[in-house]
């Protein structure tokens, strides 16, 4: 293995990786870091989780010197905020021995700070292409002096259609410059805006060494099921042994906060990020997940870049995604540093194409997804899930509540079917002649029930409407519940009711 010491690259560089654990490179930064330093254009490209932000940081890092001017003098772009923080904590590790400062900029956080850091003289800037434009029209952001570029997850950037902010970008960095470009893919467009913006780069594909490590390193396993069995289903995936950190993927914001709720109420330490919660709660989230205080989080696609923890264990696709770029993406959040991972997709009945397509795409071989249900053996047994695991961890407490206050109502309900039967008779007695009056209000006949065929079943609709507690009377004083006194109330009966029959 070739070690970061290996590369020529600085002490001061080096202890502040090693600091950290890390002390041997991975491919694709053996392979651009040399090409970087001297001021290359490189266009980089390897599978997700290999390394590609030390490969461009140590490059730009190393480049502005040990002490450089106050004053942008570098620029990395990524597409999404959690990136972004990704992004700047790894560069911020690499100038930890430096007086070099980073500032992120993104949105959903306030202008405040992050314009007093560049007021302060930052050198590097980690943004997205919307808050970036922002304040460079506003003359808070000067780029003018930009001669580090780099764009991170650039096929991502097409897919949010951040191209044309990137051409934006670009016309306020300086025209000489050394740019590199990292991309997990390399689609059409991002080539095409690679031939513009970048001058003879070399392209780079970390491919022989990292080619076919998704499939060495993680274990993918493709399920079909029905969308009313998915949360059980997850629910005894985490119970698996060996499980550790977990991320759930989600197609809807919605659906991701449902499942948060779900999996919160069967007793799991779960965390959501998705674009209906705010930034500071989105950054809590993700914080607390890498720190260990959260062992599971539901995310949406667009978080999914962001993601960069070396020990998930698991990810599981609760909705199938749109395409195979999307798949590996995903399914890059394990397996991460050389480690191995287990991936698990759900695959609706009404998603088969999109199963079929990504199969084909990915050669994984396996055409027809396996109907599995919550209960199936093969679940248990391709995931070492212990025998007997139920999908919940604690019992929900309004289960008991409900039994505690119904447990007395049989008794009231026996005490007035006794009252029913004693020998006063009053109760009935008044019944009867309401009945007989032809007024059905506060009667106990039902519908198409004479008088006589009711006579010997008063006790019966009398204990259903106590045990129910359907009677207007709260017990605690003369009124009832509509502020009338109970003798106004039976006034207002008779006297709707029309005239009382004779012998009333």
């Amino acid at each position: 293995m070739t070690t970061f010491a290996d590369l020529g690259i600085d002490q001061d560089i080096v202890d502040a990786i090693a600091a950290k654990g890390i002390i041997d490179a991975f491919p694709i930064q053996e392979q651009t870091i040399p090409l970087g330093l001297p001021g290359q254009d490189i266009i980089g490209q390897a599978k997700t989780g290999t390394g590609k932000t030390f490969g461009f940081g140590v490059p730009v890092v190393q480049r502005l010197g040990k002490d450089p001017e106050h004053g942008v003098k570098a620029l990395i772009v990524v597409p999404t905020r959690e990136l972004a923080v990704q992004v700047y904590e790894d560069i911020d590790l690499l100038t930890s021995n430096r007086s070099t400062s980073v500032v992120a900029i993104y949105g959903g956080k306030a202008y405040e700070g992050q314009i007093d850091q560049l007021k302060a003289g930052a050198q590097i800037v980690v943004g997205t292409p919307g808050r970036l434009i922002d304040l460079a029209g506003q003359r808070l952001l000067d780029l003018s002096n930009a001669t580090e570029v780099v764009l991170d997850e650039a096929d991502k950037m097409l897919d949010l259609g951040f191209l044309a902010d990137i051409e934006k970008i670009f016309q306020k960095v300086p025209a000489v410059r050394h740019t590199q470009l990292f991309s997990a893919t390399m689609p059409g467009p991002i080539v095409a805006l690679a031939r513009r913006f970048m001058s003879n780069p070399i392209h780079i594909r970390a491919n022989d060494p990292d080619e076919g490590l998704t499939q060495a390193n993680i274990k993918h396993l493709v399920y079909r099921a029905h969308s009313l069995d998915k949360d059980e289903v997850i629910a005894r995936i985490l119970q698996a042994e060996g499980r550790g950190k977990t991320v759930i993927f989600t197609r809807t914001k919605r659906a991701a906060q449902r499942l948060v709720d779900e999996l919160g109420d069967r007793g799991f330490n779960v965390g959501g990020v998705h674009g209906d919660m705010g930034q500071e709660q989105r950054e809590r989230s993700m914080a607390a997940f890498k720190a260990g205080k959260r062992d599971v989080l539901v995310a949406t696609d667009v978080a999914a870049r962001g993601i960069d923890v070396d020990d998930v264990t698991h990810v599981i696709n609760h909705t199938i995604p749109d395409e195979d770029k999307t798949y590996l993406h995903r399914a890059g959040r394990t397996g991460r540093a050389g480690k191995t991972g287990i991936a698990v997709t759900f695959v609706d009945w009404e998603d088969l194409h999109k199963w079929a397509l990504i199969n084909r795409a990915l050669e994984f071989g396996q055409p027809e997804p396996v109907e599995t249900y919550s209960s199936s053996p093969h679940l248990f047994e391709d995931l070492n899930i212990p025998a007997g695991t139920k999908g919940r961890l604690t019992t929900a407490p309004k289960t008991q509540s409900v039994k505690m206050q119904r447990a007395p109502r049989p008794e009231r309900a026996a005490d007035a079917a006794a009252e029913q039967g004693s020998g006063d008779g009053t109760t009935r007695r008044r019944r009867r002649r309401r009945g007989g009056s032809g007024d059905k209000v506060g009667s106990t006949f039902t519908e198409g029930t004479t008088a006589n065929e009711s006579a010997s079943s008063d006790a019966a609709p009398t204990v259903e409407r106590d045990a129910e507690g359907a009677g207007t009377h709260d017990g605690k004083g003369g009124e009832h519940h509509d502020g009338k006194s109970a003798p106004q109330r039976r006034r207002r009966r008779r006297r709707s009711g029309g005239a009382a029959p004779a012998g009333a």
